[in-house]
């Protein structure tokens, strides 16, 4: 859970920040974006970056790593998550169990922590003349964690019970069920949660592993932002984490697998007691680092699609066919989804499904996308990022998440490249990733309206070959 600074705390100087950001032309947001952001590398690897926001008195502290689901073998499914929760456990220099936790509330923190499919962070924020505190506090879990097995048997219960919380929606069945078929043996590496089983039996030395291999500097950023000076950020980041030792390079050491390609249409029904229909259509979309372009078209091309005013969603949902469709691209590096997800009824679950086909093909078609849509959907790219600006805490994990996925570079850059995107480049993206490609059809929904309906996989398989030309 990200932590909330209150609305009603932003001062002139945060406004002017806003303000000033909006102002800049779409194709200029990067030469603003190096004036708010800096950022040095130590001789240990680890990446500084520091945002200065002085519009409250207060700062966010992140220690972001390169890990997550996306180094998970079966044998650790679930672990990199299991070690966040350890991480504010006993360690060196607060070896009781709670002590670390006590020391937090006297920093006057909020802190958390989050784990993703290529990325774990841990965050502090603290009233900013706490800051130096604040850092020496995350430092002592990098360095010198215990594992012990008491904790470690109690954060065991608290993370299965996360577990059993998540099997018992309606939506775990489904997406387990698609997961495991469109990324094959390699579904332990998208699976944050992980297996129940490798949670049960996990032990400090696994708890460990994944520290050595992982948790070096040369894998981790050092985020700094709000109410700081940069060069004494800078100076407290060299003299606090400076003797973090530099580590193996992790994937030369343990090399991520590719994700196999999906080789042909599927398709997945689940029986839950919901009260709509829901579809949930998956195809292997880019991956950030092999087809950079690529992502920032699938972003233009999702939010293009899902304005409300758009003819994707006239045709869909205007018509009555569906409740509600939503278009979406998961930048990642080890292979991202696309995923175009809708709830409708029984009876016109038929219908509604070829209506969406024949409007996915109908995209690569001249003239469906016009220059007014792109236009609205790069302003108000920009826009949303001038808002997360604003607020320094969310500015933090969103740094965190892109230099971890792709590199600040790419976070740097994105609302330029956003910009440069035609609707040709529409076009592209859709006939390489989407039309005629393999993808996988889910769908949910009671037995009883199954059985009435008569719906089957083989049909469902049928359905998506049809726009095949």
């Amino acid at each position: 859970m990200l932590s909330e600074i209150n609305k009603r705390s932003r001062s002139i100087a945060s406004a002017l920040v806003l303000l000033a950001f909006a102002a800049v032309p779409l194709l200029g947001q990067r030469a603003l974006l190096e004036k708010l952001i800096q950022r040095r590398v130590l001789p240990n690897g680890l990446e500084v970056i520091v945002l200065e926001n002085h519009g409250v008195p207060l700062a966010t502290v992140e220690v972001t790593v390169r890990n997550g689901s996306f180094t998970q073998s079966p044998a650790y499914a679930g672990l990199a998550h299991m070690y966040e929760h350890m991480f504010f456990k006993a360690n060196d220099q607060y070896p009781m169990p709670d002590q670390y936790i006590d020391k937090a509330s006297e920093l006057g923190a909020v802190f958390n922590a989050s784990t993703r499919e290529e990325q774990v962070n841990y965050y502090l924020t603290v009233p900013s003349d706490s800051l130096d505190g604040a850092m020496r506090y995350l430092v002592a879990a990098l360095l010198g964690p215990k594992f012990r097995q008491d904790e470690l048997e109690r954060e065991r219960q608290v993370v299965i019970g996360e577990y059993d919380r998540n099997e018992s929606q309606p939506f775990f069945r489904l997406e387990e069920a698609m997961g495991h078929r469109l990324w094959g043996d390699q579904w332990s590496r998208k699976n944050v949660i992980g297996d129940r089983q490798v949670i049960a039996t996990v032990t400090p030395a696994k708890m460990r592993a994944i520290r050595e291999l992982y948790y070096v500097p040369n894998n981790s950023v050092l985020i700094i932002s709000g109410d700081v000076n940069p060069e004494s950020a800078f100076a407290a980041a060299a003299r606090i984490y400076g003797g973090w030792p530099r580590g193996d390079d992790p994937f030369v050491k343990a090399p991520v697998p590719p994700i196999p390609s999906l080789q042909h249409n599927d398709a997945v029904i689940v029986e839950e007691s919901v009260n709509a229909v829901t579809v949930l259509i998956q195809w292997q979309g880019p991956s950030v680092r092999k087809d950079e372009d690529a992502t920032f078209v699938a972003d233009v091309f999702s939010d293009v699609l899902n304005n409300p005013q758009s003819r994707f969603q006239r045709k869909l949902v205007d018509s009555g066919l569906w409740q509600g469709v939503l278009v979406n691209y998961y930048t990642l590096n080890n292979v991202g989804p696309i995923t175009v997800s809708g709830q409708t009824t029984p009876e016109r679950l038929r219908d509604a499904l070829k209506a969406l086909f024949a409007e996915l093909r109908a995209v690569a078609g001249p003239g469906y996308f016009s220059q007014e849509e792109l236009d609205a959907t790069k302003a108000n790219r920009s826009v949303t990022t001038a808002f997360g600006l604003e607020r320094s805490s969310e500015s933090s994990h969103t740094i965190g998440f892109w230099w971890s996925v792709s590199g600040l570079e790419y976070y740097m850059k994105y609302n330029d490249e956003m910009a440069r995107r035609t609707a040709n480049d529409l076009r592209v993206y859709a006939t390489k990733y989407i039309i005629d490609k393999p993808h996988l059809i889910g769908v949910m929904l009671p037995q009883d309206d199954r059985r009435r309906i008569g719906l089957n996989e083989k049909e469902l398989v049928a359905v998506g070959a049809r726009i095949t030309p």
